[in-house]
């Protein structure tokens, strides 16, 4: 068992997907394969934690299985020992179960994918925080084989793959920051699926250093994601609080795959049980959550764009959406998830959320809505992103920046469209220039071609209308022609079609004239004289 640097842990952990690559989609494998590596995860943490228990650490999983046996073996002594155990670690893995015991039976041809099955319901009926954590995992599926022994071979070979990983001897940064790298790779081979399950880590960056500016020492922090995907965004929080260990996360989730994937991504980066709360839910369908707290320091999101919901009337009773007096159009929740996410922030919290640029243009109820807010003083910040820097969409993007109670209506616009650069398949936000955005944010000054802070009596003006080039004037003046160079080069040109033209026509008086080629001699000489 091996501990290698962080980039050989990653590397080691996206290798074992190359068994899966050739059967299923990236969407569909990133849940057998995460799934197996949270298992592992839970088995030799539980594997060292007992040998420690046992007052015999060791990080060798071998021995720490062997005592475990021993121990789990001797009737005096098992049932309390197992108590402890559960007690600590709030699950319990039987000896013959664990990754290590299943590794043995694999290594002697007698591994039988049933007794993995086993093992993952163990675990997720030892507690509620496992409550149904592997459902996704169908170790019967005929993608992994047609026959039951092709199942076995396959699910096999992914575990021989992690096999030389101890993941127990990661810390929660190590591994936590290796899960998520994987998921990143599982976003980029998935296109335009990976939207359901991940925003870019580029883009939850920025978001997440302007909701926490000012908040960096703040004990306690709450950050709310009601559209929580892996739980990346939510993550994201602690590697800008000084504060991390007393963050208390709160999202949701729809899809119940990418929600499960959420819980095994907190446990992962070593959140605290008690300082998450999560769901699997629909945001807009019913509001959540309703009991304490229900308000947050930040609110992060990045919902689907554009979706649809049902809008239906009885939401206008709703104390998210009531005293705007109109609803979010059928075809376009957008709106909603903003309305949701700004209801649940605290008087003196931050919120950012990532659209698409028509909430910032589009008439109607939206527009009704896009005006109460300005109203109010709600919309702090609007910044434009560039073009294709999500997987799932190539439109450019704006993340709107919100906040209660505001001494001023004015709205800082940022136009970072062409702040980027030009990868493979995607356009990527540097360092410098996400540092460039959260400096303007900052300073909240006009930068020509780049920012304007608008008043509300200039947003007026404009009709309630926050389409960035607007206020943030890029067009660039094309330089004077110099008409007397312009003729001369021309000139030149000319000379040297002409001397090419005499040369091509020397070249066809060479050639053989025969009555196949004849007309099309004849032609390409009427067309060079």
């Amino acid at each position: 068992m091996t501990k290698g640097t962080a980039t050989e842990l990653y590397q080691a952990l996206w290798n074992s997907a190359d068994v899966l690559r050739s059967k299923m989609d990236a969407s569909e494998y990133k849940n057998y394969l995460l799934g197996l590596i949270f298992y592992k995860y839970l088995s030799d943490t539980m594997l060292v934690h007992s040998s420690e228990m046992l007052e015999e650490k060791t990080e060798n999983l071998d021995e720490a299985l062997d005592m475990y046996r021993e121990a789990y073996a001797d009737d005096e002594f098992s049932e309390e020992f197992q108590s402890a155990l559960v007690y600590e670690m709030s699950y319990r893995i039987k000896p013959e179960l664990t990754f290590s015991a299943l590794m043995e039976e694999i290594n002697n041809h007698t591994f039988q994918r049933e007794h993995l099955q086993q093992g993952l319901r163990d675990i997720e009926q030892s507690s509620n925080v496992f409550e149904d954590l592997f459902e996704d995992i169908d170790l019967n599926s005929k993608k992994l084989g047609a026959t039951p022994q092709k199942q076995n071979d396959t699910i096999s070979q992914v575990m021989k793959a992690l096999d030389n990983l101890n993941l127990a001897n990661y810390d929660g940064d190590a591994l936590g920051d290796a899960y998520e790298y994987l998921i990143g790779q599982f976003a980029e081979d998935s296109g335009k699926k990976a939207g359901e399950f991940y925003t870019p880590s580029q883009v939850s960056t920025l978001m997440t250093r302007i909701a926490l500016a000012n908040k960096e020492d703040k004990k306690g922090l709450t950050v709310y994601d009601p559209t929580m995907g892996s739980g990346s965004l939510l993550l994201n929080a602690a590697k800008y609080s000084n504060e991390a260990s007393t963050i208390r996360y709160f999202g949701q989730e729809l899809n119940t795959s990418t929600y499960n994937l959420a819980r095994m991504n907190m446990f992962l980066h070593d959140v605290d049980p008690e300082n998450q709360t999560l769901r699997n839910g629909d945001t807009l369908d019913v509001d959540w959550p309703q009991d304490e707290p229900t308000n947050f320091d930040a609110v992060l999101m990045n919902p689907p764009y554009s979706a649809k919901w049902s809008a239906a009337k009885g939401f206008l009773d709703d104390p998210r959406f009531a005293s705007y007096g109109v609803l979010p159009p059928k075809s376009k929740a957008d709106f909603a998830f903003l309305l949701h996410g700004y209801f649940h922030l605290k008087n003196d919290g931050k919120m950012a959320i990532v659209l698409p640029h028509g909430v910032l243009f589009r008439g109607g109820a939206e527009g009704k809505i896009r005006k109460a807010l300005l109203e109010q003083g709600a919309i702090d910040t609007v910044i434009g992103l560039p073009a294709n820097i999500f997987f799932n969409t190539s439109i450019p993007t704006t993340v709107v920046i919100l906040k209660k109670n505001r001494d001023s209506r004015d709205v800082l616009f940022i136009d970072a469209s062409n702040e980027f650069t030009k990868a493979k398949n995607q356009n990527k936000l540097e360092e410098k220039h996400l540092d460039k955005i959260y400096e303007t944010y900052l300073k909240r000054e006009d930068i020509e071609k780049y920012a304007h802070v608008a008043t509300y009596e200039e947003i007026e003006e404009n009709d309630f209308n926050l389409n960035i080039p607007r206020y943030v004037d890029t067009f660039e003046e094309a330089e004077p022609i110099d008409v007397v160079a312009l003729k001369d080069e021309m000139k030149q040109t000319d000379q040297e079609i002409e001397a090419v033209s005499k040369e091509l026509l020397a070249m066809v008086d060479d050639l053989e004239v025969t009555d196949d080629t004849k007309d099309i001699i004849d032609a390409l000489k009427e067309v060079l004289r």
